[in-house]
C-alpha cells in the first residue's frame, strides 16, 4: 500500500470477522503476507494492510499529558496494576519580557515535577515487571522525560502511539483495548 487513506482499529478477537465483512463489501479479496504484515487486496481495488500476530499478553501503559499521568500493567488483557495522578502544569502565556521568561521557567519546573511523579509511578507499577514493552500516549516529551525519571531501564516504548485525552483511570482502562487492537490501514477505495 503506497500511503494509507485512513486507519481503523479493530479488536484482535474480531479481526477474522472484519476480514470477512471486508471481502463481502468489496467482492472478495486475495490475502498476501509480507514478513509480519498482511495485505488484503479486493477485486474492486480496495486494500487493507495490518500486522499479523496476537497482541502481547503482558505490556505496560504510560500515558502522560500536562496535568496528569496514568501508568498501568496489563496481563492477559486485564489491567493488573495501575497508578494515576495529577500535577498542575501552567499553559503558555502571552505576557512578554521578564514575565514571559518567568512563566517559561515555572512551566519547565512544573513539567519536571510531573515527569518525576510519573516516573515514580512507572517505577512502582512497572519496575518489578522485568523487561517490558509499554505503549505510550499523550505528550511524547513528557512520556520520555517520565521514563528517564523512572530509571526503569528495562521498560521500552512500543512504536505505536496511543491517542488519549487527559490521563485518568477510565482513560487507562480504555487504553488497554486500544493497545490490544489491530490498526488496519485502508486505501481510498476501502
Amino acid at each position: 500500500m503506497d500511503s494509507p487513506h485512513r486507519t481503523v482499529l479493530v479488536a484482535y478477537e474480531r479481526l477474522d470477522g472484519w476480514c470477512e465483512r471486508f471481502g463481502a463489501r468489496h467482492g472478495g479479496y486475495v490475502r498476501e503476507r509480507f514478513g509480519t504484515r498482511v495485505r488484503l487486496t479486493a477485486t474492486d481495488g480496495a486494500e487493507a494492510e495490518f500486522g499479523d500476530g496476537p497482541p502481547p499478553e503482558r505490556f505496560g501503559l504510560v500515558l502522560v499529558r500536562r496535568g496528569g499521568y496514568a501508568v498501568g500493567l496489563v496481563e492477559h488483557g486485564v489491567l493488573a496494576a495501575s497508578k494515576c495522578g495529577t500535577r498542575y502544569v501552567q499553559g503558555r502565556t502571552k505576557a512578554g519580557g521578564w514575565s514571559q521568561q518567568r512563566y517559561a521557567r515555572r512551566r519547565s519546573n512544573q513539567a519536571d515535577g510531573l515527569a518525576g511523579a510519573a516516573g515514580d509511578a512507572i517505577r512502582r507499577v512497572l519496575g518489578d515487571a522485568g523487561a517490558l514493552t509499554a505503549y505510550g500516549g499523550g505528550d511524547h516529551r513528557l512520556v520520555d522525560a517520565s521514563l528517564d525519571a523512572s530509571r526503569a531501564g528495562r521498560v521500552t516504548l512500543a512504536e505505536r502511539w496511543l491517542d488519549v485525552p487527559d490521563p485518568r483511570h477510565a482513560v487507562l482502562v480504555r487504553a488497554v483495548d486500544q493497545a490490544r487492537s489491530v490498526p488496519i490501514e485502508l486505501n481510498a477505495l476501502a
